[in-house]
């Protein structure tokens, strides 16, 4: 049983590891609060990858020998091994803390369960799981790519309420309104990458970069085309951010999704258009969807997900953890696919 006060300092230690979301990539998103008589004093997440993780910069802001009496607050299993830093359980162990609270296993085959054996022949006293579906959730990303080398997909659209992407005819092209255009691009700096068909491209010329999010880091930006024929003047290939974007030919969308894992991209957001999210609900490569419904009607010919569909409503893509919200005007819509190529 998580009891509340074990509840409410994870729950602090998630605020520090938000900080880090995406920013750590290929690195999972950590935060560690250290706790001393009831008060919290002091704070650490993962900045980016190659730098202290969450434990180390928690325990630089304390500065002082640590008391007997705290616990150290983690949200994610200590790594017991030497990479680009130090093991984590061996400042843990050198600084004498005695009690460890951590909030999720590390899946990652060269770190699971090992932190905590360690940590427990040395003599501390550890507590796991608190949290545990709030910290595994965080770093859902990185979970998927350390098991199967692929990234998370996260199928992102804004459609009328008849399904439609555009309007047939007129400006503006807008279909949601603009509290609900920054929600999305809150949602672009939590990724690694966002992906486009050479239609997308033609048609809307899109940045596909993050704007009026404090400090983002800019994604990655694929472009799929079938015939090359894409403009060079257009803002992917010509934009301060150009060398930031990948295309690729007569390639599907598997085996891109696959070189990407390659290249240590960990999460990937497919934008449109209508074929390429198609494509990625037929193959079933989605595994979280995010709709933004705005409230119009606009009949016409592009539809969010064509692709070949599927014959009966039992064999549809069923979503599990869905979740409602409204941005203005807009209907926010999330799940995650019951059948996924995932963990």
């Amino acid at each position: 049983m998580t009891s509340d006060r074990d509840a409410k300092f994870m729950h602090a230690a998630l605020a520090e590891a938000e900080k880090g979301v995406a920013r750590t990539s290929p690195n999972p998103a950590v935060g560690a609060v250290l706790v001393i008589d009831n008060q919290i004093v002091a704070k650490g997440h993962h900045r980016e990858a190659g730098r202290p993780h969450a434990e180390i910069e928690c325990l630089r802001d304390f500065g002082t020998p640590v008391p007997p009496r705290s616990t150290l607050y983690i949200t994610l299993e200590p790594c017991s091994t030497f990479g680009r830093t130090g093991a984590c359980t061996d400042a843990i162990i050198s600084a004498r803390i005695r009690n460890v609270v951590i909030g999720a296993a590390d899946i990652n085959p060269r770190h699971c369960g090992r932190g905590i054996v360690q940590l427990r022949k040395a003599g501390v006293t550890v507590r796991e799981g608190v949290l545990a579906e709030e910290c595994t959730r965080l770093n859902e990303a990185f979970n998927k790519w350390i098991v199967t080398g692929r990234p998370f997909v996260i199928a992102k659209c804004g459609m009328s309420l008849d399904g439609r992407l555009t309007r047939t005819f007129g400006e503006p092209r807008w279909i949601t309104g603009g509290t609900a255009r920054h929600h999305a691009h809150a949602l672009r700096a939590r990724v690694d990458a966002v992906l486009v068909g050479a239609e997308t491209v033609r048609v809307d010329n899109p940045r596909l970069t993050v704007r009026g999010v404090h400090r983002a880091r800019q994604p990655w930006r694929i472009v799929l085309t079938r015939s090359g024929r894409l403009r060079r003047r257009a803002h992917l290939f010509s934009d301060r951010f150009a060398a930031r974007t990948l295309i690729y030919q007569q390639k599907p969308l598997a085996s891109v999704l696959k070189d990407l894992g390659k290249r240590s991209i960990t999460s990937v957001l497919i934008e449109g258009g209508g074929e390429v999210l198609g494509e990625a609900l037929d193959n079933r490569l989605i595994d979280k969807v995010q709709i933004y419904l705005g409230p119009i009607l606009t009949g016409g010919p592009v539809i969010a997900f064509p692709g070949r569909g599927t014959n009966k409503t039992a064999d549809a893509l069923q979503l599990r953890d869905v979740r409602y919200q409204t941005i203005g005007q807009t209907v926010c819509i999330t799940g995650y696919p019951d059948v996924m190529e995932s963990i």
